[in-house]
């Protein structure tokens, strides 16, 4: 198609600036409208330094009428703000693409259990597809509606799935922790999760209860077609961006390493963003939508470790949904993001 005109509906936050950093460099994109709460009336360039001289727009208060007026719209508001946006825009013929949580689920019973707060579009529960390109391609092709996977997700799903869909690891037993930097809780978040507070330190938080804890459950039960049995462990780092995750995962009868090199490599070979490396490290994937991947097995134990590290504002959001755009708009799926 010709080129697209998006808005962005959160453009001030860190995850719409990120969003606007890639759409700015997109060669088939116009921006349209930049919706924002706070900083509503401002210049994009008054409120994010790094668009002086780049891009010379007004940040206006959140209107349907207006967001209309594009082909494709961007939500990166915190959860429970997408509900109340979504069925209008829908209903208009708009394609969405959601980077919050509020439609990666398929029911109100567990989103109110986990996010702490009443749906108010519940009759959409179930209707976005899950814009995991790596195993949702062709569906996000032809989707008008993408739920964006959270970041914590994004690091665990996609070395978990292929080594589950195989058999090469049991489905229960799996442990998971997960480190993040700061910048995961967005530019509003309370003032524990704030830089001041972690530096120096590292800490889990929302054990057993995090959000995005029926997310990989549901994707996992989803692409690899069984049910899996895991613990999630959250944890903030004193760093600004970034997520490291490790996985540890008992391994099935026959599993051997090369068995598990081949599999990576059957499903991921010709993947654009996924790379291999024995160790990975976070410094290698900031500002990046590349998903770097690594694995060992513990003989003694009879375990796979996975290992994987990403940027949690770009493969873990901002990346992920241009990513989703570039498909569901016939773009080149790696356009603006190499």
């Amino acid at each position: 198609m010709p080129n697209a005109v998006v808005s962005l509906v959160g453009a001030s936050g860190y995850s719409g600036a990120e969003l606007l950093t890639i759409l700015s460099r997109h060669p088939s994109v116009t921006i349209g409208k930049l919706f924002a709460h706070a900083s509503a009336g401002k210049r994009v360039q008054d409120v994010l330094p790094r668009f002086l001289g780049i891009l010379d727009a007004l940040l206006e208060p959140y209107s349907p009428e207006a967001a209309c007026q594009s082909d494709m719209v961007f939500i990166a508001l915190p959860s429970g703000e997408a509900m109340n946006l979504v069925p209008e825009l829908l209903s208009r013929g708009k394609r969405v693409i959601d980077l919050g949580g509020d439609f990666r689920l398929d029911g109100a019973g567990v989103y109110e259990r986990y996010y702490k707060r009443t749906h108010t579009a519940e009759h959409l529960l179930g209707t976005a597809i899950y814009g995991l390109p790596e195993w949702n391609r062709a569906n996000i092709r032809h989707s008008t509606f993408v739920a964006n996977p959270g970041c914590y997700p994004t690091s665990v799903l996609l070395p978990l799935l292929p080594l589950l869909k195989e058999h090469l690891i049991e489905s229960t037993g799996i442990v998971i922790n997960s480190l993040s930097g700061v910048s995961g809780a967005g530019r509003s978040a309370s003032p524990e999760l704030s830089f001041a507070e972690v530096c120096e330190s590292v800490k889990a938080y929302k054990v057993g209860t995090h959000q995005h804890i029926p997310e990989i459950a549901r994707a996992l039960r989803e692409f690899s077609s069984s049910a899996v049995s895991f613990t999630f462990v959250p944890h903030l780092l004193p760093i600004i961006r970034g997520i490291y995750t490790t996985i540890s995962a008992p391994l099935a009868s026959g599993a051997t390493s090369e068995k598990i090199h081949g599999v990576f490599q059957q499903y991921y070979a010709s993947e654009p963003f996924v790379r291999f490396i024995p160790v990975p490290e976070i410094k290698h994937v900031v500002h990046t939508n590349y998903i770097d991947i690594g694995f060992s097995i513990d003989n003694d134990s009879g375990r796979v470790i996975l290992l994987s590290a990403i940027d949690n504002l770009v493969k873990g959001a901002a990346g992920q949904a241009v990513q989703n755009m570039n498909l569901m708009l016939g773009f080149n799926e790696s356009e603006a993001l190499l």
